[in-house]
């Protein structure tokens, strides 16, 4: 009975996402770049870096848990991203109704996969890798296909250069004397909302119950199509906050943006612990995997380790991790 409990805690995600963690805070140790890892500097930077890939890694936890996929999320990224600049910066909308518009937007977009995933019964891989084009190209329509910067053309085919709104500097600025950055803090709120929803609210318990057994719940009375919906909907709600911060980062809306950032944040649920199965996960593993590719991130660079190698590396990591989800328990 002993060995059995003792081979489960082994076995169990908390367990294998913090010895992943571990293990890579250990190499960071190890290869520290002249005690440059040993500096405070590197890790709130680590943080910031990582704090829109964590965004989106928040709505991803809920799709996946809920037995979906999500690969729109870097679209809608771009897409907010691009609204947010043209609202503030060429069109001078009040700050808080651009926020409020492109939270809309990025809702929208969640709300309308999961619509199609859940009352027309298309797969989620399709319905979102459908909402991923289109999103894009919505993105690169209202950009003109350009960069929506601080460059703004005049009627006569000039350009002016206008300042960035307040708002921009204040995403982007850091706090507690310097040593948190505000879209780190925007993080760790997207991280309560969403433990909130999963644990304290009914339609979280919901989300799990359908991607343990879609069928079984449906049976038992759970409304499984809202329940999807909101998973998605969340999911693009994220996206519209990350898509603000990495607007705010940059300064500028890229309609390109957002590039693969959907295989991060599925990398990071991953990482962590959470099923691909759906039914059994949580945000705060999810939280411990955003750390692991963080911190795998920022030791690559820090010791000037090239890109090339640095994606071979994250690609055999994921790999591992999904082996050892299948360990049984």
């Amino acid at each position: 009975m002993k060995n059995g409990l003792k081979h489960s805690w082994i076995a169990s995600p908390v367990t294998r996402a913090l010895g992943a963690l571990i293990i890579i805070f250990v190499i960071g140790l190890i290869f520290n770049a002249d005690s440059a890892f040993f500096k405070w500097g590197t890790h709130r930077d680590m943080l910031r870096a990582v704090s829109v890939y964590g965004m989106l890694a928040c709505g991803m936890t809920m799709v996946i848990i809920a037995g979906g996929i999500d690969l729109s999320v870097g679209s809608i990224l771009a897409l907010t991203a691009v609204c947010f600049s043209l609202f503030t910066i060429h069109r001078g909308i009040n700050v808080f109704i651009a926020i409020v518009l492109c939270l809309c937007i990025g809702t929208l977009c969640g709300v309308c996969s999961g619509a199609f995933i859940a009352r027309f019964r298309i797969q989620p891989f399709i319905a979102t890798l459908a909402m991923m084009v289109f999103a894009r190209g919505v993105a690169k329509w209202v950009s003109g296909g350009q960069k929506i910067s601080t460059a703004v053309q005049q009627a006569d085919g000039s350009y002016k250069y206008v300042d960035v709104p307040e708002i921009f500097n204040i995403i982007n600025s850091k706090i507690l004397a310097n040593n948190i950055t505000v879209v780190t803090i925007i993080f760790l709120f997207c991280l309560l909302i969403s433990w909130l929803l999963l644990v304290k609210l009914r339609y979280g318990r919901y989300i799990y119950a359908i991607g343990g057994n879609e069928e079984a719940s449906r049976l038992s009375g759970v409304p499984v199509s809202r329940a999807k919906v909101l998973a998605y909907g969340l999911s693009g709600l994220f996206c519209a906050v990350a898509g603000i911060c990495q607007a705010a980062q940059e300064l500028q809306g890229d309609p390109e943006a957002g590039v693969a950032y959907e295989l991060s944040a599925i990398a990071m649920v991953v990482i962590g612990g959470t099923s691909l199965q759906g039914g059994r996960g949580s945000i705060w593993l999810t939280l411990i995997g955003v750390l692991t590719i963080g911190y795998l991130e920022k030791i690559l660079s820090i010791n000037a380790v090239g890109e090339d190698k640095r994606l071979m590396l994250t690609g055999a990591i994921i790999i591992a991790a999904v082996l050892l989800q299948r360990t049984k328990k």
